[in-house]
């Protein structure tokens, strides 16, 4: 499956992506699935609501309510009210229980949400499929995100993600990880298991508050790596965001992961298409380099920013780079905290697919793709 096109990914950023949505989903032919999350997050309801103002009754929905063991009762309480909300914006939609942990407490995330988007009859009007990453745990996105784009691939309908970011509220939510990392489902990689030279791994962990234990426990989990690359949010809207990271990881970036400085990897917190872009050029890199010596490896562990993860998601499936993953037994999360309300969600909005695609080098009046400011790539002002 390639996706050369992706060089030049049709992306909106922050008002662009109400510009693009009123232009685009206003008009009468455009049905629309969205796939989201429906819990505590009080981001749920962001894209749903920008979406139901334009599409009305030709919005449906699929909402993924993630069950992890014994929730905290704020937070369930917080997720039922998201919940009417959505059911509230979207009539007619459905609300999916997916156990994010099995009987024996293995996670069974992955296998869980493919088993509901399988059994989700998507109507056959259905013109576009948004999945709204914001919420939605990566055990449980990327493996959507994957068989939501090959439908739509095969019916040559459009697949957008669309993502409501706020770096200041992801780092108030603190998480407890379980004790099994393992490759997300759809996500294990090229195997290598006959070749006649030795694997050379590189493991690219996304650095984020307060989840130092998930990627210590990955990270002993992949054994044998050539090298180690943190990834770090630069250009970020907090400006020390990076340098706080690297401070919070000290021990393990230099006992543990022995990460020379140079093998920092810097993308933007608001641009999944630089996080693509510099793994991809990462992977294309070390394969020429290894090429004939060793077999290149490289592992993404995406554990914060949705944003960033996104890119990493694109990458992933362009290059079949397995993806290394711990899941998250609970969840805390105070609304109260001043950090939760200082800062307006930054908006993105990818095309992935679609006609769009084979449209856009044909004359305007062939296509009726919106006229709203688009880009490519470029730095969101």
């Amino acid at each position: 499956m390639a996706h050369d096109h992706w060089e030049n990914c049709v992306a909106h950023f922050d008002a662009q992506v109400d510009v693009f949505a009123k232009e685009y989903f206003s008009q009468a032919d455009v049905h629309c699935l969205l796939v989201a999350a429906a819990g505590f997050d009080p981001r749920s309801i962001g894209i749903a609501t920008l979406l139901a103002g334009h599409l009305g009754d030709r919005l449906s929905g699929l909402f993924v309510r993630e069950e992890r063991g014994t929730p905290d009762a704020g937070l369930v309480t917080l997720a039922d009210q998201n919940a009417e909300q959505l059911r509230a914006l979207v009539p007619g939609c459905e609300i999916a229980a997916v156990d994010i942990f099995g009987n024996d407490n293995a996670p069974v995330a992955g296998a869980r949400i493919a088993s509901v988007i399988r059994d989700y009859d998507i109507a056959d009007e259905t013109t576009d499929i948004v999945l709204d990453m914001t919420a939605l745990s990566i055990g449980v996105a990327f493996p959507a995100a994957r068989l939501l784009l090959d439908h739509c691939e095969r019916r040559g309908i459009a697949f957008h993600i669309m993502i409501a970011s706020n770096p200041e509220l992801d780092d108030a939510i603190a998480s407890e990880p379980a004790d099994r990392p393992m490759a997300v489902r759809g996500f294990a990689g090229t195997d290598h298991s006959d070749a006649a030279l030795e694997i050379s791994r590189i493991w690219v962990p996304q650095l984020a508050k307060g989840r130092s234990a998930a990627l210590t426990a990955i990270g002993r989990s992949i054994r044998d790596t050539y090298k180690i690359c943190p990834v770090v949010p630069f250009p970020a809207r907090d400006p020390r965001r990076a340098d706080a990271l690297i401070a919070e990881y000290g021990t393990q970036l230099i006992d543990e992961w022995q990460v020379d400085p140079r093998d920092l990897v810097y993308v933007s917190e608001s641009n999944p298409l630089d996080c693509y872009r510099t793994l991809s050029t990462l992977t294309k890199r070390y394969a020429d380099a290894v090429d004939q010596i060793f077999v290149p490896s490289i592992i993404l562990s995406p554990v914060g920013s949705r944003v960033m993860a996104a890119g990493a998601l694109m990458a992933a499936i362009e290059h079949d780079l397995p993806v290394q993953y711990i899941e998250t037994v609970r969840y805390d999360f105070d609304p109260a905290k001043p950090a939760v309300t200082a800062a307006p969600d930054m908006r993105v909005h990818l095309l992935l697919s679609g006609p769009a695609y084979s449209e856009l080098d044909a004359p305007p009046a062939a296509t009726n793709w919106p006229s709203a400011p688009k880009t490519f790539g470029d730095e969101p002002a």
